[in-house]
């Protein structure tokens, strides 16, 4: 079976055209043939008057009301102006700083955390009686961590 040349200019809709054009003419001449069973060929001849009554009728797009665009929307009405220029700057930017308070947040009570971990270390170091070759040694923080002790 022949498969159509991709054209990018050619839009999808074409492309589906072309393509059941020849799978009906295909069709049409394996009825005329006769290499179709009976029974296949009438189901074919009833399937086909049935997508030609589906079919979409090509002609201009109708609108059953014209309406009048405006900047405001389709339900703007024309005495409420809403919240102005510098509301809807406001509600653009407040998500924003929010998110900008949220991370500043989170980074401040990291390097808290962070801080306070780095004390226990330095009071747990400062208050043993350790000999100096301790804390050189490469599992000291990995035992300085474990609360096992």
């Amino acid at each position: 079976m022949n498969t159509p040349q991709t054209n990018p200019s050619r839009s999808a809709g074409a492309l589906q055209d072309d393509v059941g054009r020849r799978l009906a003419a295909r069709l049409s001449a394996s009825v005329e043939t006769g290499a179709l069973p009976g029974d296949v060929a009438s189901r074919l001849q009833a399937m086909r008057t049935l997508a030609v009554a589906r079919r979409k009728q090509p002609g201009p797009v109708q609108v059953a009301q014209p309406v009048l665009a405006t900047a405001g929307g389709p339900g703007h009405r024309s005495g409420d102006d809403g919240p102005g220029p510098l509301g809807r700057a406001v509600a653009a930017v407040l998500p924003l700083l929010a998110l900008v308070a949220g991370l500043v947040a989170i980074q401040f009570v990291q390097n808290e955390r962070r801080a306070d971990d780095l004390a226990r270390v330095d009071t747990q170091l400062l208050a043993d009686d350790l000999p100096p070759s301790a804390y050189a040694d490469p599992g000291f923080m990995q035992f300085l961590k474990s609360d096992d002790r």
